[in-house]
C-alpha cells in the first residue's frame, strides 16, 4: 500500500488524537504558559509528521519524525512536572505518558521503514 499523503499515515492520526486529548486535559489548566508549552510540543509532534512528509524527501522526512520523537520527550516530560505541580492526577499521566511513549515507538519504526 503507497500512502499518498500525511492523513493517511496512522502515527499522524494518532498524534492529532494525542493533541486533542492533550488539549482536553489541560483546557482549566491556568498555568497558562504551562498549558502553551505542552499543547505547542504536542502539536509538534502531528505536525512535523506532516511537514516532513509533504518534503517528499527521505532524509529530510526522517530528519521531521526525529524532530516528532523529540518533541514527544518534551511532552512526556512535561507530563511528569504536570503530576508534580497537580495539574493532572496519576491515571492522566500513565495514560498520557503512555500514548505518548506508542508515538515515539511508530515514529521510529516509520524512520526505520524509510530507505
Amino acid at each position: 500500500m503507497t500512502i499518498e499523503k500525511f492523513e493517511d499515515l496512522l502515527v499522524w492520526q494518532k498524534s492529532k488524537e494525542f493533541v486533542v486529548r492533550i488539549s482536553l486535559v489541560f483546557k482549566d489548566c491556568k498555568d497558562y504558559s504551562f498549558k502553551d508549552q505542552i499543547w505547542r510540543a504536542s502539536i509538534s509532534i502531528m505536525n512535523n509528521i506532516a511537514e516532513g512528509f509533504e518534503r517528499r524527501g527521505d532524509k529530510e522526512f526522517k530528519n521531521f519524525l526525529n524532530i516528532s520523537k523529540g518533541s514527544s520527550g518534551e511532552v512526556r516530560s512535561m507530563l511528569s512536572l504536570a503530576y508534580d505541580l497537580k495539574y493532572i492526577d496519576l491515571i492522566q499521566k500513565i495514560s498520557l505518558s503512555d500514548s505518548c511513549v506508542e508515538l515515539s515507538r511508530m515514529l521510529m519504526g516509520l524512520m526505520r521503514s524509510i530507505k
